[in-house]
């Protein structure tokens, strides 16, 4: 069952919380970082992105850059911007987008869990980007920003959330410059604490990484590391466990993560057509938008139009939850034996837009020539990921995008 523990959360005051919330370091570039950070003195990206305090072309793996990090870390805790709670609480951390609210539990997930698989994932991760974020909370001995995390409702959960915002007014809420909602409850009540932490020991069997595979692994890791070098170790130190936000699976929605190519492998547009039809049952859509509408459909422009793509039976296999992806027939059918990709990870004529800049921008990056082709696919729901994981399959690259982002800096866990 998953161990998740309340903590002492460092958290901003009221008045600062939104200048200071920031979007996850991983969604922006340097250039971005500092002009999301100009005029606030108090962002977090001051600490996640500390190279936007340093001069121009700063190497962002450099130490000069980790330090900076520590430095601005340590003024921010100086300056009242960051206060530690006095006892471990649990956090309720919404999220509103279009109208629709998701409820999360912030709590700390167990090192132990992830190394014996409780914790369940579904990307690989590459050891640089876990070396980096490793790097960091070695240097900063906290986990700065939170990981995306599910779980199979529960409704005794729910409810005990439910009863919190509804007879408590929120710590933090604020509409961010992305128009997407932002509600924070510190819980006060030890009984509530309390029983959060029994519920899940009893009723929730796993949990899975939605986002951030990443974080996850790397503070997983720092916890091995950290226990290595206590002669005193006990299993109940901090840095046994990292900081998560725990949504329940109903209340999630994966939005569809697109492909564009940058040529057709020497096909002319007749070729690919006829190529494709082997495989797809194909249908001019004409000039305007077409977005898929169920599984196993695509949408793909091409020249100034649209075509809807179906996949001929045969073609996938529903009773593999890999199969069934359709990333996968994507891969198999088309990007592969027809567009010789054969690498997501790392061919150079294919790139991913998230679905969040919605069909436009795949309408954009051709018609600007940058791009030659483009495929929309119909989004990986929950019930997929939970199965992949749990099978212990892994999904391939660049297959679910979660909106909205989660803010850091509304609660950082301490390792110590």
């Amino acid at each position: 069952m998953a161990v998740i523990k309340p903590f002492k959360g460092l958290r901003p005051p009221q008045e600062i919380a939104e200048d200071l919330a920031c979007l996850p370091y991983d969604v922006m570039n340097s250039e971005e970082a500092a002009r999301m950070a100009d005029g606030k003195e108090n962002s977090l990206l001051h600490i996640t992105r500390a190279e936007i305090d340093l001069p121009d072309g700063t190497d962002i793996h450099a130490d000069e850059v980790y330090e900076k990090s520590v430095e601005n870390f340590t003024r921010f805790q100086q300056n009242g911007w960051l206060q530690q709670d006095d006892e471990p609480k649990y956090y309720i951390y919404a999220q509103t987008m279009d109208g629709r609210t998701q409820y999360g539990i912030v709590g700390a997930a167990s090192c132990d869990d992830y190394h014996n698989g409780i914790i369940k994932k579904h990307e690989l991760t590459r050891p640089d980007k876990e070396e980096d974020r490793m790097i960091l909370t070695r240097y900063l001995n906290a986990n700065i920003e939170p990981v995306f995390f599910s779980y199979k409702a529960v409704p005794e959960i729910d409810a005990l959330v439910e009863s919190v915002v509804k007879n408590q007014a929120p710590d933090y809420d604020f509409v961010a410059e992305d128009g997407f909602g932002h509600h924070f409850w510190t819980i006060q009540k030890k009984s509530v604490i309390q029983q959060i932490e029994e519920l899940f020991s009893k009723k929730v069997p796993a949990t899975y990484v939605a986002d951030g595979h990443h974080r996850t692994a790397a503070a997983a890791r720092i916890g091995l590391e950290k226990k290595a070098q206590n002669p005193n170790h006990t299993g109940n130190e901090s840095y046994n466990y990292f900081m998560a936000v725990h949504f329940p699976d109903n209340q999630l929605q994966i939005i569809d993560y697109n492909r564009v190519v940058k040529d057709l492998n020497g096909l002319s547009v007749s070729e690919l057509l006829g190529k494709l039809a082997q495989g797809f049952h194909l249908e001019n859509m004409g000039t305007e938008l077409f977005k898929p509408s169920r599984l196993h459909e695509f949408g793909m422009y091409l020249e100034g139009e649209w075509y809807k793509l179906t996949a001929k039976e045969g073609t996938y296999d529903d009773s593999d939850p890999i199969g069934v992806l359709d990333v996968t027939i994507l891969s198999s059918q088309v990007l592969e034996p027809i567009l010789d990709i054969q690498d997501l990870r790392t061919s150079k004529r294919i790139d991913f837009v998230g679905g969040i800049r919605g069909l436009g921008e795949l309408k954009k990056r051709v018609d600007s020539g940058d791009m030659k082709v483009a495929f929309a696919l119909y989004p990986v729901s929950m019930e997929q990921l939970i199965a992949i994981a749990d099978s212990g399959n892994i999904m391939p690259p660049k297959t679910t995008w979660f909106e909205p982002k989660l803010r850091s800096g509304l609660v950082i866990h301490k390792l110590d």
